[in-house]
Formats: structure tokens, sequence, C-alpha cells
């Protein structure tokens, strides 16, 4: 555990891509190879299973200090982050058991109950270090597989309230202050750091002979923990891939309309940029597979495409659109909501949102990996493969050719007529590639919808905004009320930010617990992609993707848009 702290604390301290890079490729070195691969789970966040909850934390915590509710609530507002704080205060606390931090034996802290499962001992690789830390007074560190494998299931076992409280409390008592906090992060299924997965594809990538590319590719979906994962991931021959695996996604980056228009337009198509899920449909052994580009497995949230597939051989990858649609039309994200986090779909949510996949590549055909194909030569493809498997929910997207940039930019503006939030333009030769590359694809979105509405209500935010108050919410006029119809979070610098926080700070009337109703004064512009009916707000609508654009001062609270003004763009919109 101190070594993947001692990583965190080394990722956490720069702003230096370089450095975190070399950080995290002395870890990928160094460590022995059951603790690289748990520390290679939790820094791509594959794990979300929640041992403990914030709250069971907090309350262990007040139960063993002297420290009051409301001076923990304090210290939270100002932290944003109840493990932190929790690591912070404990520096100031005598734990039961602090002898275990003061060089208590490990056959002695497993006598009485502590930290170490029976049997638990650190392991021959780090025994310098072991040996190291008994002589500086303190406990051998237990590695980090043993943590995540023997020790913190431990939790679990225990019967009662009390058991519970106590062994988390014994494992508080033999770490240092950061162990602390990285324990608790882990714990609570919260534990993120400041390196991207790419970052960290990248490090282990440097410490190994195996290609980012690779590399990202077999990391696709979820995996197990293990050492024989590890030797088959970082294994620079071929390995042999689940049923279940996707493909990394190929994504657009943001046009450049000034450098585009002296483009050769021959060379380019465009496709309609679908406000839906972007997914992989896999066909192998016999099995389906349904997989989102955030590496959700969503199969069961969506039968309907499951049911397509039956018909496909195996060995099929295509990469597409799940949306739902009726009417030659899709409908609005909301119905696509309906159907996420769900372990079973009902029948009536399959009616009221009918799915639909829009084809927009084949990956794989025949068990034969096509990425380095062509973009004109795999789409091909996949139209001879549509040709002969068809579905009533099922279609192939239309390449859109244009010859000049004026007609790609009437395109664009006929997009919500589509019911399309922008383009796509890709390339006629572009292979499929990983992440985002510039040149090949690139989005095209229209600009978005907006309405000039009134600061009604603020609450601070999180993290490192803990102390500003960052979360707000806008309303509309309708008559002389005003109606509450989005919350946004970002769209303002940091100048702007102190500036309103300061301004709320003087202008509030009144306080629901976090949250502080401010004089209706304010004006601010809030954009969003789209706008759809709404049963669940008071004002009837609800819209996609909020964001501040930008702060009015030029404008009065009078002259804020009005309900009727959103309705008639969700007329517009539908």
């Amino acid at each position: 555990m101190q070594r993947f702290t001692q990583l965190f604390q080394d990722i956490d301290a720069t702003t230096s891509t370089n450095e975190k890079v070399r950080s995290l490729q002395a870890y990928f070195q160094e460590a022995e190879p059951a603790d690289k691969v748990w520390a290679l789970y939790l820094l791509l966040g594959k794990t979300r299973r929640r041992t403990v909850t914030s709250r069971v934390l907090r309350d262990v915590f007040l139960q063993i200090s002297d420290i009051p509710e409301w001076l923990f609530k304090d210290c939270y507002a100002q932290v944003g982050d109840s493990a932190e704080v929790i690591a912070l205060l404990l520096r100031d606390v005598d734990l039961p058991g602090q002898s275990l931090a003061a060089g208590v034996s490990e056959r002695e802290a497993s006598q009485t109950g502590g930290i170490f499962p029976e049997g638990a001992q650190p392991s021959s690789h780090n025994q310098v270090d072991a040996d190291r830390q008994h002589q500086a007074g303190r406990p051998p560190s237990i590695p980090l597989h043993q943590w995540m494998e023997d020790v913190i299931p431990m939790y679990k076992a225990m019967e009662t309230d009390d058991e519970r409280r106590d062994l988390i409390v014994s494992w508080w008592a033999a770490l240092d202050n950061t162990e602390i906090f990285v324990l608790n992060k882990i714990l609570t299924g919260a534990f993120r750091v400041g390196a991207s997965a790419k970052l960290v594809i990248k490090g282990l990538a440097a410490a190994t002979s195996v290609s980012e590319a690779v590399l990202t590719h077999r990391l696709m979906g979820d995996f197990i923990p293990t050492v024989e994962f590890y030797t088959s991931l970082t294994h620079e021959a071929a390995t042999q891939n689940a049923p279940s695996q996707p493909y990394p996604f190929f994504l657009a980056t943001s046009l450049d309309e000034e450098k585009f228009q002296s483009e050769n337009f021959e060379r380019w198509r465009a496709e309609w940029k679908w406000d839906g899920i972007r997914a992989q449909v896999i066909k192998r052994d016999d099995q389906v597979f349904v997989w989102s580009r955030g590496e959700d497995l969503v199969t069961d949230q969506f039968p309907e495409v499951e049911a397509m597939m039956a018909t496909f051989p195996n060995g099929i990858v295509m990469d597409g659109e799940i949306l739902c649609w009726q009417d030659g039309l899709p409908l609005s994200f909301n119905h696509l909501q309906k159907r996420l986090g769900r372990k079973k779909v009902s029948k009536k949510v399959m009616e009221d949102s009918p799915v639909h996949f829009i084809a927009y590549d084949l990956l794989e055909f025949g068990g034969v990996d096509l990425r380095e194909k062509e973009w004109r030569d795999r789409t091909h493809s996949l139209s001879t493969l549509l040709a002969v498997h068809t579905a009533p929910n099922l279609h192939q997207s239309v390449p859109l050719e244009f010859q000049s940039f004026a007609e790609l930019a009437a395109l664009r503006e006929n997009s919500r007529q589509q019911g399309a939030e922008g383009l796509v333009v890709k390339a006629i030769d572009s292979p499929y590639l990983v992440g985002r590359k510039r040149g090949y694809w690139w989005k095209y979105k229209v600009d978005p919808m907006s309405l000039d509405a009134v600061l009604i209500y603020a609450q601070a935010g999180s993290g490192k905004r803990a102390n500003l108050f960052t979360d707000y919410t806008f309303a509309l006029w309708q008559g002389e009320n005003l109606v509450p119809f989005a919350k946004a979070y970002s769209g303002l610098d940091n100048a702007e930010i102190d500036a309103l926080d300061r301004w709320i700070r003087r202008h509030t009337t009144e306080r629901f617990g976090p949250v502080r109703s401010v004089e209706p004064i304010l004006v601010f512009e809030i954009g969003f992609e789209g706008i759809a009916a709404s049963t669940r707000h008071k004002s009837g609508i609800s819209v996609r993707f909020p964001r501040i654009l930008r702060w009015r001062k030029d404008k009065p609270a009078a002259e804020a848009d009005t309900l009727e003004s959103a309705k008639e763009l969700l007329e517009a919109f539908r």
C-alpha cells in the first residue's frame, strides 16, 4: 500500500504530463505483478463497487473523536471530500490500537483482531522495504493486492456494527495520513487520480514492450485483476481475446472551419451526428454483447439490439449509435435514460421508447480485424453484410457528399430538422484508430440553443470548489413568476466564479440546507444541445447538457426569456 500511495502522491504533486508518465513507468517496472494489476484496475477506474459509504466512515470517525458533527461539516465544506477530511483530522486523534503504528508485530496485530487477516504477510519481493519500515518504527507494509484480496473483504465478514467500526479503526491506526486517504477512497469506490486512462496506458507501455494501441485494446471492457491477466496483457505476442471484448472507440475532434475550407472535398463524406449512445455490437461464439463508449456492458438495457443480431454470423463487430426511434426520426435522449441502469427493461418501456441501431462502421468481419482498412472499404463491407442480414430496428448511416464548404455548412444547418446535433466529417481513406487522432474524423456540431435566464438558487460545489458557490439554478418567467428550468455547473472562468460567489453571499435571501436562494437580479445566457417535454420538472421541459454561455450584465432580469419562449423552441426542435 505504501508504494501505491507514493505513486498517488507523485502523480498528484505535478501538472507535468511527462512526470506523471515517468512515475507510472517506474511503478510498473518496480512493483510485483500482483500489485501492478490491482494498481491498473484502480487507476483505470474499473472498480465501482463500494465497500463502505462515506457516511459510515464519517460516523466511525465521529464516534472515536471529540470533534462535533457541526465542525466536521464545516471542515467538509472547505475540503469537499469526506475521505480527505477524515485523513486530515485523524492526525490529531489518538486512535484505539494506535500502538500498531508504533511497530506492533503482524502476529500481535492479527491476534488482536487488527488489520491483518490470518496468514497475511509482506511479500518476499517487498521484504527489504518491510525491514526498513520496522527499523523506522512502522509495521511492515501490506502489499496492495493483499489489501484488495484479503484485508478489505474482511469488512463484509463482520457481523456487527461494532466489529466493523473496530476493523476500520484498526486500519486507520496502521497507516499514515495519505495512506488513510487512499484507503478511504478505495473503500467508498470513489478512487480518482490525476492521470487519465491514456496517461496510465502510456506509462504502462513505457514500462513494457507493448504498444499503447495494443494495450488500449486489451484493456477494453472489464477484467479480473490477476497475475495471469497481467502477464497476458504485457506479453508482446497477440493474446486470445475474450468473446465479449470490444475495440477502443475512434473519436472525432472539433472541426476548424477556416482550415477545412482548403481541403479537397472529394476526400470527405459527412454523416449525421446523432444524440444517442455510441456503442459497439458484438456477435462472437453465438453470444451478443453491447458495449457503450464508456465501457459499460449495456446488453440487458437494449434487448432489441441483442435480438436483431440473432441471424448474424459470428465474428461481427459493428460501431454505431443506439437511439430511441419513432416514425423515421429519433426521440429525445430522455427516452434512452429510462433504460439506463436497469437490470431488466419492462415491456412498457420497450413500447414507449423503441430502440434503433444506426451502424456507422464494420470493425470485424468473420473474426478478422478490419480497422486498418480504409473507411470506404469498411463501409462497403458493412453495406454487403446488411443487405443479407436485416432487422426493422437496424440501418446503416448514409454518407452525405458535398462539393464545397458552403454545401457542408448548409447540411449542418439542416441538422435539427433531421433530429441530429450536427455532422461527423470522415476521410474516405481513414483507418479506424484509437481515441482522438486529428486529421481523419471531424465533428461539426450546430450552435447550441440558448435562453436568457435568471439565477435564483446557488449551492457550493465539491472537491476543490467546495468553498465556492458553483452550482446554479436558473429560471424563466411565467407571467410574474420565475419557474426553475435548468441547473448549470460550467461556463464561467475563475474570475467570474469568484465574483459571483461574493455576490451570492451578499444577496442571499433564504437558506435551505446547503442551498441558498438569492435575489432574482442576475441574468445568464444558458446554452443546451436539446430540449424535451418532461413531466418530472415544474417547467414542463428538460434541456440536454445545459451550461453558461455568458453572464448577461447588460440585461435586467425583467428582460429574461419566458417559459413560452422555451416551449416555442421545443416545438421547433420537434
